[in-house]
This record gives structure tokens, sequence and C-alpha cells, in this order.
């Protein structure tokens, strides 16, 4: 049988979360917001048939909100990674080979399934419904990006009822021909552009273009895309991605911020949400870069950007260390007169934690500050942040608003829904 790969792609999915829990929301117009509920991020297909573009500011669209009586929810990031977690974990009940592609998309081989493809995707489709709650498209090709235009018309089309298979499709070419050449994977917008203004329009040109000429014009990767149309493989699965190379924790606050204590609770914040994320990944970190930002909107002689990179002597997962760098970075960077809208910091220079060498004079004792980390992240994960690191503040008045986020379901008892 044909080699076959299927991407697996949760429709509208923060919209579609949010739905789960409340039923009412069926068939209403849904949209919800980035942080501080600055924008919209997620639309639900009512939404977009109210022509909500992704990305616009919330404020533009109130006049909207109000006459067609939309839903707005805040992003609830803890819910929807749950939700993530469940989707990933019932897929891999259908075959060994997954590649979490994103929080809401997975590539799955389909090579050697006995039964009909579409069938297997149906029945895919039907089980992570009943098992999470949620919508799926799924669309099957040869390679990941016939794959992906499979999912893009599976979502549209009614015939396909949510699956399409293109992989020995009579139809393919009619299919490439649907899609416009900046839709295919990989392709942006100004990749687009020059592929237009030489004539290639869908995806089926750029399949039938000469591969000398997208080479000249868009190296390897040009090629490699066309290879893929083609139907030859040139992205493997990658069922263990590559180690991260960076972690980064940024966040704009709820207010603006002028005075040097809360910038350092803030970037404090940020940092010791970066030693969880670190540890998650089995990784040390031997450098942090610290940002700060004034929003890019005001006049120019009151925007202020600046940056600070503190090297570790041994590389460290420890958030005493990481918080204590941030704070030290700010005070470095940090100019009186401004107001900041934005801080955060990048970890860098990463390693596994397990080969990390010790520097000649680090009298630390790194066992028992694994053994530390590794209690409050256990109690953190039970008990949604129980515990704190001072510096972070209490009261946080810069705090990102989300005036419409809804409880954590999944995760918190407190917020677990009650059948009366």
């Amino acid at each position: 049988m044909k080699p076959a790969l299927a991407l697996v792609d949760c429709n509208n999915f923060y919209a579609s979360c949010e739905r789960i829990f409340d039923p009412k929301l069926e068939g209403r117009p849904v949209v919800v917001l980035s942080n501080n509920d600055g924008c919209v991020v997620a639309r639900s297909n009512e939404a977009k048939a109210l022509g909500i573009p992704m990305g616009i500011p919330f404020f533009e669209i109130k006049p909207l909100v109000e006459k067609h009586q939309i839903l707005v929810f805040s992003s609830n990031y803890t819910l929807y990674a749950d939700m993530s977690d469940r989707v990933m974990e019932t897929l891999s009940h259908f075959t060994p080979h997954i590649e979490v592609y994103s929080i809401d998309e997975a590539f799955l081989d389909l090579s050697g399934i006995p039964e009909d493809r579409t069938e297997y995707g149906r029945r895919i489709r039907q089980t992570v419904r009943q098992w999470t709650g949620l919508p799926v498209s799924i669309g099957i090709g040869a390679t990941k990006t016939l794959a992906k235009v499979a999912n893009k018309l599976a979502k549209k089309s009614d015939k396909a009822a949510g699956v399409l298979d293109l992989t020995d499709s009579p139809w393919l070419d009619q299919a490439l021909r649907r899609i416009e050449v900046q839709d295919v994977w990989g392709v942006g917008r100004q990749i687009s552009r020059k592929l237009k203004a030489a004539g290639i329009h869908t995806a089926l040109d750029l399949r039938e273009a000469n591969l000398n000429w997208i080479k000249s014009q868009f190296g390897i990767q040009g090629v490699r895309t066309v290879m893929e149309l083609q139907g030859r493989r040139c992205w493997q699965l990658e069922e263990n991605p590559p180690a991260k190379q960076s972690i980064t924790v940024s966040r704009g606050f709820g207010r603006l911020i002028t005075e040097l204590d809360p910038l350092q609770e803030a970037t404090a914040l940020y940092a010791a949400r970066a030693g969880e994320k670190l540890r998650a990944e089995g990784l040390a970190a031997g450098a942090m870069n610290v940002f700060v930002t004034t929003s890019r909107f005001v006049e120019k002689s009151r925007r202020y950007m600046q940056h600070c990179v503190i090297p570790f002597e041994t590389a460290t997962e420890d958030t005493q260390e990481l918080i204590a760098a941030a704070v030290a970075a700010v005070e470095q960077i940090y100019k009186k007169g401004y107001e900041y809208k934005k801080s955060g910091v990048m970890l860098l220079d990463l390693a596994p934690r397990d080969k990390v060498q010790g520097g000649l004079f680090d009298v630390k004792d790194r066992a028992r500050s694994r053994r530390l980390m590794e209690t409050i992240d256990r109690i953190n994960r039970i008990g949604s942040a129980a515990i704190h690191w001072a510096a972070e503040g209490i009261q946080q008045p810069w705090k990102a608003r989300f005036a419409h986020k809804t409880p954590a379901y999944t995760t918190r008892w407190t917020d677990l829904p009650k059948i009366h």
C-alpha cells in the first residue's frame, strides 16, 4: 500500500475548547482574545462568517460584538494545553508513529493501515470527538505538504465530511488547482508575490514549475516544497523532535509600568515560568537574555527597548538563579521616565541537564537544588501555582488582563463543572 501521512487539525481550536463545557455556545459566533484581551486570536466559523479577521484589535470590533451578540473569551492557556494533551493521547491509539506539530495539529503515519484510509480517518475523527469533545479535520496525502492540502479542503468540503484522502485520488490535480499558492505549506506572503509575478497562482502551477528556476529563486527549501507537491517525501515524520535551542517567556502588562520594582516583579515571574518549561524539557540554560520595552505605538521620543545577556558560570535549571539573574538584568537596563509595556526572558545555550559540566568554583549543591525544583513543580502541577517566589510580588497589579476568562475546567478541582 502507498505510504500515507495524515494531518489531524482541531477545528477553531481555542473556540472549540470553550464550547466543550458550555453547549449553549454551539452555533453562536465565538471569538477568543490574546493576552490583555488585546486582539482576536481565534474565531468560530460563525464569527468568520461575520467578517471578523484574525488579529484585529478587540476595540475595533466592539460595535460588531454588540450588534451580533458575539461571545467573547479571554485566552485560557491552561485549559487549551490540557485539551491538546488529551487529543494527542487519543491519536496515539491509532498509530505508534505520530509527530505533534503544534498545540492543535499532529501528523500521523498511516502507511500499512489495512483498512480503507478514509474510513480509518472517520473513525479517528469520531473517537477524538467522543473522547475529548473536539471536532477535527483530517487530510491524508503521500507527503506532509499534500496532507496539508487535503486537510485544508477537508475543512471546506461538505462532501468530504471532515476527512479527505488524496494519496490515490484521481481528483488530486483538481484539488491542487483549488489551493491558492500562498496557502501552500511553507509559502509565505513574500514568496507568493514572487511566484504570482511569474504566473504561478495555484498549488498545481507550483507543482509543475521548473525546479532549476525554483532553486535559483527560493533555494533548496523551495525545491523541497515542489517535490512534496509531486508526491516525493522530503520532510519525514519527527517523532522525537530536536531539543529546543531557546525558551522564551514574555507578556504585555495589564497596565503600563514606570517604576523599577514592579518591572522586576513581572520579569521574575517570567523567569520562574521559563524555569518550569526548562525543567519539563530536561534542560539547563547557559545564559539568559532579558529585555524590556515600551509600546511601539507611542511617539519616537517616548520609545525605549533594551536587553541584557547574563551568562551563567554553570548551566542551570534552578529558578532561584534564573530569578536573581533576571532581577539584576532589569536593574541594569531600566531607565526612569519611560512607560514600560512588556518584558521577557529568553533562556539560551540550552543543554541536557544530565550533561552539564560544573564550573571550577561552583559550590552549589546541584542534586539538592534539583530535588527542590522537582518538589515545587510537582506541587504547582497539582495546586495551580500554589507556590510562587517572593520576587514575583504579591498584589501583581501589572498582571495581564483576562476579563473574559473561563474556569480551568480540567485542571483545578474547584473549577470542575457541576451537575444539578
